[in-house]
């Protein structure tokens, strides 16, 4: 079998690892790796490489610039910043208008600094931040500068806001949904993310999971 890159749409449920362990039974093939971890709540374009000689490559696609299609709900709080966490909900004593939102969003654009969730594979001390969390312990993550090149309301009705995000590498849009929910004042949540675009790579060229088999794979890698 040759080896190269495969476009796969990650259900919702499935880690990324799910993924690729799906691709091994498939192919045969034990050197296999993916091109940006996507959350077990979200979904979308997980690039995936298939062979020694193409997971050597994993990295040109690590920092390329990504697309989301990203679903808010105001009025909670999440100390991970999604529906997996503790849930706390938040007294809204006035709705913002949609004009009040795109004013909001503007703040995000551009270089900005953006806190990652303390629930998330960042490393402190040589062990993930979310290993760390999930004992209790008191996790200090700093800072990193981010690039959000433009957010666009899709739709709302409060309390649910669906926006479409495009950043550079390194965004956590969970802390970005919470980083709004502050700006408003009124808490928000992540409940739902699509990954719609990988650089030049389109979620539109994927292939469904549940629909992979071997010729399939043979066929689409490139």
């Amino acid at each position: 079998m040759k080896e190269g890159f495969i476009l796969i749409n990650k259900p919702k449920g499935m880690t990324s690892f799910d993924v690729v362990s799906y691709l091994r039974k498939i192919t045969g093939v034990k050197k296999i790796g993916h091109c940006g971890t996507l959350d077990p709540l979200a979904s979308g374009l997980l690039i995936c490489a298939i062979g020694r000689g193409a997971t050597k490559r994993i990295v040109l696609f690590l920092k390329q610039d990504k697309t989301y299609l990203a679903e808010i709900e105001l009025g909670k709080e999440s100390d991970t910043y999604d529906m997996e966490g503790k849930i706390k909900e938040m007294e809204v004593k006035r709705k913002p208008t949609k004009k009040e939102i795109e004013k909001i969003l503007k703040v995000f654009i551009g270089e900005i600094d953006q806190l990652p969730p303390i629930y998330s594979a960042k490393k402190v001390n040589g062990k993930r931040a979310y290993e760390l969390a999930r004992k209790g312990l008191d996790v200090k993550l700093k800072k990193s500068k981010v690039k959000v090149y433009k957010i666009k309301i899709v739709s709302y009705r409060f309390p649910i806001l669906k926006i479409r995000i495009e950043c550079g590498s390194g965004t956590y849009i969970r802390s970005l949904a919470d980083d709004i929910g502050k700006k408003l004042k009124t808490g928000a949540v992540l409940t739902g993310l699509i990954r719609e675009s990988v650089g030049k790579y389109s979620l539109k060229k994927s292939l469904e999971i549940e629909k992979l088999n071997l010729k399939k794979v043979e066929e689409n890698i490139w």
